[in-house]
């Protein structure tokens, strides 16, 4: 009897235990799909606000309890004089705002799609009067990849936008190529800047596999359809034609720099080296140097700076499974991205 019972206590158990996880399943999905259907969301955040915000609570942490109430008070009404202000300026003619997006480039420069439809929600409303700063960080990638975002950057310039772009850390090629699309270019004392060139690595297994007799046929149609193989056996020809498209693009770059910053003594620069801000300065490879902090600090005294950022909606699939995923890719991207980097990084 006792045995019985058990038996049933432990099917009761499994199919409580089922039940739920059908149950979750079909929540999980279910809420999959809704944030599918609401797709990218456009947050846009007053900077003006914020900063308000943080000096008005550190100023009442830092106050004597006893002046506490009376800096609420004061906080009241310094508000309602700015609503009133506010208020006012709404039969002005509008002022120019800022708009500030950022790009944190990887080796295929994977923010691109949505860096562009952000760029087109700016265009959509913007004056201009109005200034777009791209905060950009990034040492570089594949060179279609990073041609794109930088066209996508053309557009504001296009759109008569007035553009500028801080760096902080890093924009070294592909990423150099995209801050020289804007008007102005910021840069940290010791932002990393320039590396103008161009960097090809094939590994080549060939004579591995014929020491243990694997033989390995490339088929193509084409003379210079594979210049070089990891399989096959290269010739010189190939390496030479590799070459040959290798300082073809590096032309590209130099022309696209040379069309957007003039001044600059491009074949002096484009060696593949880099600078620290402070040194691309009198390069002419930066305008100014600063933080990107410290100059929408400056901004947010003069005109209302607003951020600008499309997101993606966390579905159940990316918190799972692809989750996993998009980390391991992410990681190799990053570690690929490291040793592209180790080549200009000074320690």
């Amino acid at each position: 009897m006792s045995e019985w019972v058990a038996e049933l206590g432990t099917f009761l158990v499994q199919t409580a235990i089922v039940i739920a996880m059908l149950v979750i399943g079909l929540l999980l999905v279910t809420r999959s799909r809704q944030a599918k259907e609401r797709g990218l969301t456009l947050r846009v955040e007053p900077l003006n606000d914020q900063r308000l915000d943080r000096s008005r609570r550190l100023r009442l942490a830092t106050a004597l309890p006893s002046a506490r109430k009376k800096l609420l008070k004061t906080f009241r009404q310094n508000e309602k004089k700015r609503l009133k202000v506010q208020k006012n300026d709404q039969q002005a003619p509008p002022a120019s705002r800022v708009w500030v997006l950022d790009f944190y480039g990887d080796l295929k420069a994977s923010q691109t799609e949505h860096f562009a439809q952000e760029i087109s929600a700016i265009i959509d409303v913007a004056s201009e009067e109005d200034e777009v700063v791209i905060r950009l960080e990034s040492a570089g990638g594949l060179v279609h990849a990073y041609g794109l975002a930088a066209a996508q950057m053309d557009r504001l310039s296009a759109a008569g936008l007035i553009t500028t772009v801080c760096i902080d850390k890093v924009a070294a090629s592909g990423g150099y190529m995209m801050a020289c699309t804007a008007q102005h270019i910021k840069a940290a004392p010791f932002a990393v800047i320039g590396s103008i060139g161009v960097v090809a690595q094939v590994p080549n297994i060939h004579r591995l596999l014929k020491k243990h007799d694997i033989d390995v046929e490339l088929l193509t149609a084409g003379k210079y359809k594979r210049t070089l193989t990891v399989l096959g056996e290269n010739t010189d020809e190939g390496k030479d034609k590799f070459l040959d498209d290798l300082e073809n693009t590096h032309r590209l770059f130099k022309h696209y720099v040379t069309e957007r910053r003039p001044t600059m003594d491009i074949d002096s620069l484009a060696t593949g080296e880099i600078w620290y801000g402070s040194e691309a300065l009198p390069q002419l490879l930066v305008d100014s140097v600063g933080t990107s902090e410290a100059y929408l600090t400056e901004r947010m005294a003069q005109v209302q700076v607003y951020t600008v950022k499309l997101e993606a909606p966390k579905t159940m699939s990316r918190k799972l499974g692809l989750a996993v995923s998009a980390g391991v890719e992410t990681a190799a991207l990053k570690a690929l991205g490291l040793i592209e980097a180790a080549g200009w990084q000074r320690r």
